[in-house]
């Protein structure tokens, strides 16, 4: 302000008769929202997790339990998802996959988890699979994709990023049925590095995609990091659909995959926090709630195909 004071800039006295205030924003943002957001109270959320605990897959398709697989580059949370959706039912911050920053993908094999229900000391009526990074040099082998959509590669299954897997694998499933299938793909990305993503992962992903779509199966995207990539969001996670950045993020995930942006959610997984927190709870639970609908349409085809191919 140079030689001013505030007497100065006040004429020499404090009386005010009008005051003008205005808002100092650190980032884009929306009037209205780019998206119909969750209300983020109590309520939601409970209506959100008793609608997952209550979930059975599309009755008619005869599966104990639904597929998710999730997939993504080395770093975009997939594992971090899991350790999220695993801290929400289990009322604190757990761990169950390795999770954290590495320079290849810490995660080596193809897990399948269960989420337990504490109350009930129920297992949830899905599986999250999750996978080796896809990454630059040592990422997984197109074979081994193939197989795992279709539901060939065992639980526990290592990869091997030199050597693709076969039918002598132990435990390798040759006449796979629908509920050892993916029923619907998520591809977890980075939104913090989307725009610096090597093209090699992003033909990698779009081969994914084209692998899925000739199977039938439905994909979603969920892009992680949010916190990182807006101010308001980090301020506040509910801020989440009023974020012009993040919007501009949902719009590049979904010209990557090919995919329309409805089916991209943007989420954060738990890293920093040590406490479970409603809102952030709501974003990833209604994107769960949405890979399952997801799954259940897939089911619900494969159905009505083997319906068909019963009756010639």
């Amino acid at each position: 302000m140079g030689e001013e004071t505030n007497l100065s800039v006040a004429n020499g006295h404090n009386d005010v008769t009008e005051l003008e205030v205005y808002l100092v924003k650190d980032g884009p943002f929306v009037e209205i929202a780019w998206r119909e957001s969750p209300e983020c109270n109590l309520q939601t959320y409970q209506k959100l997790k008793e609608f997952i605990m209550r979930y059975e897959p599309f009755e008619e398709a005869d599966v104990p339990v639904s597929n998710i697989l999730l997939l993504g580059q080395v770093d975009a949370g997939k594992s971090s998802f899991l350790n999220t959706i695993n801290s929400i039912f289990k009322g604190k911050i757990s761990s169950r996959a390795c999770s954290g920053s590495a320079e290849n993908s810490l995660t080596k094999s193809f897990e399948k988890f269960r989420i337990r229900d504490p109350t009930s000391k129920k297992r949830l009526k899905f599986n999250i699979c999750d996978t080796r990074g896809i990454e630059e040099g040592l990422s997984i082998n197109d074979e081994d994709i193939g197989f795992i959509l279709d539901g060939n590669l065992p639980n526990h299954y290592t990869f091997n990023p030199f050597e693709k897997a076969s039918t002598k694998v132990p435990g390798f499933v040759k006449d796979p049925t629908l509920k050892d299938r993916m029923h619907i793909v998520v591809f977890v990305i980075d939104g913090s590095t989307i725009d610096v993503l090597p093209e090699i992962i992003i033909k990698k992903l779009k081969y994914i995609k084209a692998l899925a779509v000739d199977r039938g199966i439905p994909q979603l995207v969920f892009l992680t990091k949010m916190d990182k990539v807006c101010g308001f969001v980090e301020k506040d996670i509910s801020n989440m659909f009023m974020s012009e950045v993040v919007e501009g993020l949902v719009n590049k995930a979904a010209d990557v995959i090919g995919i329309p942006r409805s089916h991209v959610f943007p989420v954060k997984n738990y890293e920093k926090e040590t406490n479970l927190h409603i809102n952030l709870n709501i974003l990833v639970l209604g994107a769960l709630r949405q890979a399952l609908l997801f799954a259940d349409d897939f089911l619900e085809n494969q159905s009505e195909i083997e319906q068909e191919n019963s009756r010639r």
